[in-house]
């Protein structure tokens, strides 16, 4: 019974993982490539940066979620079937995954120019692998509990005295 309550448990994370995963990486790209934030401070520039907050960053939000599912999925079923929990791999995991979703966006128009620089593309991977392991990457793989006892260990015992020598 224990591991059909996992097994659900992981059914409710990976996804709620994956969606925190990519706002997190939308919120990279965002601000750290879009520079949403610093054209916010520009009083004349405020209408950019309200239609980049407004209609821009909601499309990235959905077009992230679209097309980075399948290369992240296999990162995760990966550190699923052998819980694998350490935050390297899912941070690797999210830089490869935007990596891949990146190269797949192709370019805007002839002029071969992505829309976006691979660096900050990386970075929102990093910080996406990032919140996906503290959402649900530290406890992956439903078979495996992640707090148990040792069995080899012996029972704690209660203090006694020690047995007199005569």
């Amino acid at each position: 019974m224990d591991s059909l309550g996992r097994l659900l448990l992981r059914v409710l994370l990976v996804p709620l993982g994956y969606f925190v995963a990519v706002v997190i990486g939308t919120l990279v790209i965002v601000f750290g490539s879009w520079k949403l934030g610093v054209v916010a401070a520009d009083p004349d520039a405020r209408p950019f940066a309200l239609f980049g907050f407004v209609f821009a960053a909601p499309v990235l939000l959905v077009m992230l979620l679209s097309m980075m599912w399948l290369p992240a999925a296999i990162g995760v079923l990966i550190s699923e079937t052998f819980a694998i929990r350490s935050w390297i791999f899912h941070v690797g995991n999210g830089a490869v995954s935007s990596w891949i979703g990146w190269s797949l966006f192709g370019y805007i128009d002839d002029s071969h120019i992505p829309l976006n620089e691979p660096l900050p593309v990386v970075a929102a991977g990093l910080a996406g692998g990032l919140a996906y392991w503290v959402i649900a990457g530290w406890s992956a793989g439903f078979w495996k509990p992640v707090f148990r006892a040792d069995p080899l260990a012996l029972p704690a015992r209660a203090a006694s005295h020690p047995p007199e020598i005569r």
